[in-house]
């Protein structure tokens, strides 16, 4: 499940809808390639089996661009993954991102824990997620997350994992598994009061899942706030001595950091510093706490985008909940400083 070609073919032998595209690796004919571009239709995307973190990504909108934009991103997956392999994809145009969170063991045993929505994010790469997915029909998550369950079942899947999907009027698209603890796994365990890491620990030992799927209460509201070291509106990493660090606290608020006071953030790594995470009975409340706990934190020495977060926080579109992927590249080519 880790190689999304693999995963792919999987999920279809399994019943999960996917996005459509070609069915494996992309072959090294040029007039093969360029006749699967045709028959998913353009815009299309090319992506490396072995890729993650928003990296090994390119979009294609015509066909004289796609030989090309193929072999750049070979070239790229070789470098970063040490596996050349790409694939392609219909490039939705005005998705959501939405993924089930599961956990199985070696028992044949699989459960979802609801959903979240990944949907705020730039390059790929997410910095607010929430759950749940507003706007999306329960009957419909169900229907996704048990076919998520039994494609864990059908193979033999043990540990933490990710379903991602596009989510596109109406309909969800399966585009790959995560196979582990995710970032974003914070705002699942305040709705379903589960810790994520403590099962995975369980069911790595052995152990059978603790719980049911009828056992599984989902309450309130989460959202999680990705606290980067770089600047809020360029995103310039911004590595080096953090002089001051306060977070924020009271009642719904989580702050997973490793960070302190005079803590060197080093250049080397992803920028991320922490996460602030909240919860409320509903939406608006988790929103009004994430406000207050953004407005709370304090970080000096280095820049950060919680100056973003602010601004998203109060956003009439992000308010009202369901924006697209393409939606904060948008937002901020309008919010040019």
């Amino acid at each position: 499940m880790g190689d999304k070609v693999s995963a792919k073919q999987a999920m279809i032998k399994a019943g999960v809808p996917c996005v459509p595209g070609s069915e494996g690796e992309l072959p090294d004919s040029p007039v093969e390639i360029r006749r699967i571009a045709k028959a998913v239709g353009y815009p299309v995307i090319i992506k490396a089996a072995g890729g993650g973190g928003g990296r090994g990504m390119r979009v294609v909108h015509t066909e004289a661009a796609l030989i090309n934009s193929v072999q750049m991103t070979k070239a790229e997956a070789q470098a970063a993954f040490g596996n050349p392999a790409v694939y392609m994809e219909k490039f939705l145009q005005n998705p959501r991102h939405v993924e089930i969170q599961i956990l199985a063991d070696k028992h044949r045993n699989a459960v979802y824990l609801g959903e979240r929505d990944c949907s705020m994010q730039r390059r790929h790469q997410k910095i607010i997620e929430e759950a749940p997915a507003p706007g999306i029909p329960r009957k419909l998550i169900e229907k996704i997350g048990d076919r998520c369950t039994a494609a864990c079942k059908k193979i033999g899947y043990r540990g933490a994992g990710t379903f991602e999907f596009l989510y596109e009027n109406g309909e969800f698209y399966f585009i790959e598994m995560n196979t582990r603890v995710q970032v974003e796994h914070p705002v699942t365990e305040l709705i379903s009061g589960i810790d994520i890491v403590k099962t995975q620990i369980q069911v790595a030992a052995g152990e059978k899942l603790p719980f049911k799927q009828g056992d599984i209460v989902l309450r309130g509201h989460a959202i999680e706030c990705r606290v980067n070291a770089e600047d809020p509106y360029t995103f310039v990493p911004s590595p080096g001595r953090i002089q001051l660090w306060h977070q924020p606290g009271g009642p719904g608020v989580r702050v997973d950091s490793h960070v302190y006071n005079n803590y060197f953030v080093p250049p080397n790594y992803d920028s991320m510093i922490g996460k602030i995470i909240v919860h409320g009975d509903t939406r608006e409340q988790a929103l009004a706490r994430m406000r207050g706990a953004l407005g709370e934190t304090v970080v000096e020495g280095i820049k950060t985008n919680i100056p973003l977060h602010r601004e998203l926080m109060v956003d009439a579109k992000f308010m009202a909940g369901g924006t697209n992927i393409h939606y904060l590249e948008e937002w901020l080519s309008h919010h040019k400083r």
